[in-house]
């Protein structure tokens, strides 16, 4: 009987032993897995480090990366930079002799660009960066009044950006000491009164938003010139309380006419208006139309043949939209004097001090709710005959 109640006294230090010796073991256990996750972990940290810095130099900075905190003072960003940009070719090039980035090109189609320009800010920009006007240039192939246009630009690096829209096949490039060197955009084919007009606008529009410093944007063409010097021009659009996009409704075959009333019930008849194709718009108008998805889809559709999509979409939409701040006029000078579906053109022997005068200040209109005689700012169609007469003439009359 003793020797019973001693065995019972035994076996429970004997399960206490086993049981303490199980714990010990799943301790080590835990311990081990620990220590190789901590191993395996900081051994990923590690690669992931080396990995990471080799990629992001490569992909430049981002939108969110390039905006730090308003209380950080920042150093002002590279003329003419994309903020935000991302692309291998932008973040490669460098500011020539102008303070404009040499190479403009990218590989981004029409959806992404037009969907990365919709995101940008529509107000100006809080930081104390010099407000700039870009210049969009839409041609089918070789500026011919390129030097008259660097006479203009010259000595105003830093307030002013240019875009040129050439025709796929053009190949010509621009000498290296122009301000158009390197600025052509990926372009498509653009034929004339077609919607691809509308296309390559919106295109153009899209490329300029990107840099943020660009506040006001003026429409050109290849036959287009300034009609006063840089400073006059710069203060006047940027100063200016209005856009300027010719709007007006016009009666007959060639204004309402062109109405398809399968538009309705977006654009109603009585809201279509036709204008100069060549606009001058601010920042928020321009994220507005890379934007619209409900009045640019029609015009594609129902705007054909003899409905010339360029002369009805923006008028339309800017009458619809923002008609109270719009000037309801062009700064572009044209003759339509004689009719048909070109204007005059003017050749060398026509250009004379009293034109050009005449273009300067032979109208009367509103600016800033005040009457000036100071309405057209560039005028067409000029032909490529007719620069060494512009040149001499830019200093005496244009004052450039």
């Amino acid at each position: 009987m003793k020797n019973q109640q001693q065995t019972e006294e035994k076996s429970p230090s004997i399960a206490q032993l086993l049981h303490s010796q199980l714990q010990l073991q799943n301790l080590l256990s835990h311990l081990l897995i620990f220590g190789i996750g901590l191993f395996f972990g900081v051994l990923v940290s590690f690669n992931l480090k080396d990995f990471s810095s080799s990629i992001l130099p490569a992909r430049g900075f981002s939108l969110f990366s390039s905006l730090a905190p308003p209380s950080i003072a920042l150093p002002p960003p590279p003329v003419g930079s994309y903020l935000g940009a991302d692309r291998s070719s932008m973040d490669s090039g460098r500011a020539n002799a102008h303070g404009l980035w040499r190479d403009q090109m990218h590989d981004m189609d029409d959806e992404e660009l037009l969907w990365k320009a919709s995101m940008v800010p529509h107000r100006r920009s809080p930081f104390q960066w010099k407000p700039k006007v870009a210049f969009m240039f839409l041609t089918r192939g070789p500026l011919a009044f390129a030097p008259l246009w660097d006479k203009f630009f010259a000595g105003h690096e830093g307030l002013y950006s240019i875009y040129i829209h050439f025709h796929p096949s053009f190949n010509e490039s621009m000498p290296e000491d122009s301000v158009f060197h390197g600025r052509r955009i990926p372009s498509k084919e653009v034929q004339w009164g077609s919607f691809t007009m509308i296309e390559a606008e919106r295109r153009l529009l899209a490329n300029a938003l990107l840099d943020f410093s660009n506040q006001r944007f003026v429409l050109l063409s290849e036959s287009c010139i300034p009609l006063f010097n840089f400073p006059t021009i710069y203060s006047y659009l940027i100063n200016s309380d209005e856009t300027f996009v010719e709007a007006f409704d016009e009666p007959g075959p060639v204004g309402r006419g062109r109405y398809n009333f399968h538009m309705k019930p977006q654009i109603m008849p009585n809201q279509w208006r036709k204008g100069s194709q060549w606009f001058e718009v601010d920042r928020q108008l321009a994220v507005e139309i890379v934007s619209d998805r409900k009045y640019f889809p029609i015009y594609g559709k129902y705007c054909k043949r003899a409905c010339y999509a360029d002369e009805h979409y923006l008028p339309t939409l800017v009458h619809i939209k923002f008609g109270r701040t719009n000037a309801n006029r062009t700064l572009t000078w044209v003759d339509w004097a004689r009719g048909g579906p070109h204007p005059t053109r003017f050749w060398r022997g026509q250009v004379t001090v009293e034109l050009l005068q005449k273009l300067r200040n032979g109208s009367e209109c509103m600016y800033n709710g005040r009457s000036t005689r100071v309405c057209y700012l560039f005028a067409r169609k000029f032909l490529p005959n007719a620069l060494t007469r512009l040149m001499r003439f830019a200093s005496t009359v244009m004052k450039f």
